[in-house]
């Protein structure tokens, strides 16, 4: 439903895509031919260096996750890449499809219904509809509004999470637990970590927050950003694309970027910050961005795992004993760790530093 049209004499920009829940969708469904000064990027924000033509992350095939070539792909493409794609995961593309159609119907409700889930008047902090990043420390404003679902239990999320999505977005979590745990496997066994109990799971694995994302047509995409260059602050990221394209990671060592074309089916993966600092370094989690689009509206799905919000990150006693390497990050307190990343807009990879020993 669109939105009425707003008095821009009366109605900020503001006004009307945050306090009264519109979101960009709204002001991009009111028709304008221009794009609000407060989503104009700098410069330097909004263009890439140089775009990698022909290059693209990994694609593995995880239909057989005990085959150890799959494994070690995996690994390689962490340490190398810090972005990977899975193919043949196990997940039904029912579930993909289903949470992807659920986006879109949360996303067209009235502002009024979205609404209900904003900072303002949300009945939790678990629950969050906004837009951009932090419109409250940002200089730039992104072009993106997004719903925010951290997971506590089956009971809170039926109670609270929006009727319109809930289902969905749970079949797709319990689902992608079964991928989850394979790749936690994986990634531990590439750090010479052989026993994982369920304390180590919980230490790496905890938690889970899904979001859903919408990126709406924008008038000039060249301007702005739907997503602003960083690294997440996950153990790992499970991200589901739909087919219009937009995320690019930086290559690592280099000042260029390569677009993660959409594959049918696949799930795209990438190291989070926590993964980097348990990996003492080893695996990395890489810079990427989300361009604005000129014509088409965009979705995406990513399920943030992480540890909990009371766990102390570290590097992983079996990682500095197998290596002999010293502790690059000092241990610090997960939840200190986010709050540092949320006080800040977008800013590449600067976060980690607030972990360095």
């Amino acid at each position: 439903m669109a939105p009425s049209k707003p008095n821009w004499a009366n109605d900020s920009v503001t006004d009307f895509v945050i306090n009264k829940g519109n979101g960009v969708k709204g002001l991009s469904e009111t028709g304008i031919k221009t794009l609000p000064e407060q989503y104009i990027q700098p410069l330097e924000e909004r263009t890439m260096s140089k775009v990698m033509v022909g290059e693209s992350i990994p694609i593995i095939d995880a239909s057989n996750w005990e085959d150890p070539k799959v494994g070690a792909a995996i690994c390689d493409a962490a340490e190398k890449w810090g972005f990977f794609q899975i193919i043949n995961h196990g997940i039904p593309q029912e579930v993909l499809d289903n949470v992807k159609n659920a986006t879109y119907r949360f996303f067209d409700s009235p502002a009024e219904e979205k609404n209900k889930y904003s900072k303002e008047n949300s009945v939790s902090n678990n629950v969050r509809y906004t837009t951009s990043f932090i419109p409250t420390v940002e200089k730039a404003l992104e072009w993106k509004d997004y719903l925010s679902l951290f997971y506590v239990s089956e009971d809170e999320a039926s109670k609270l999470w929006p009727s319109s999505c809930k289902d969905e977005v749970l079949a797709y979590m319990h689902n992608g637990s079964i991928v989850v745990k394979r790749l936690l496997s994986v990634l531990l066994k590439g750090l010479n970590v052989t026993e994982i109990d369920s304390e180590k799971e919980q230490l790496v694995t905890g938690s889970k927050r899904v979001n859903l994302n919408f990126y709406p047509v924008c008038p000039n995409p060249e301007l702005t950003v739907g997503v602003g260059r960083h690294s997440d602050v996950s153990a790992f990221t499970v991200l589901l694309q739909d087919d219009i394209g937009g995320l690019y990671v930086r290559v690592e060592g280099k000042d260029s970027w390569v677009h993660v074309p959409p594959v049918k089916g696949s799930l795209v993966i990438n190291i989070g910050d926590a993964l980097q600092i348990f990996s003492n370094g080893r695996y990395r989690s890489i810079e990427h961005r989300v361009v604005a689009n000129g014509n088409s509206n965009r979705i995406s799905v990513p399920l943030f795992i992480n540890p909990r919000p009371e766990d102390i990150i570290a590097p992983l006693p079996e990682v500095l004993a197998s290596t002999g390497e010293k502790p690059i990050y000092k241990p610090i307190l997960y939840s200190d760790y986010v709050r540092h990343f949320y006080r800040k807009s977008h800013d590449g990879k600067l976060t980690i530093d607030f972990a360095k020993a």
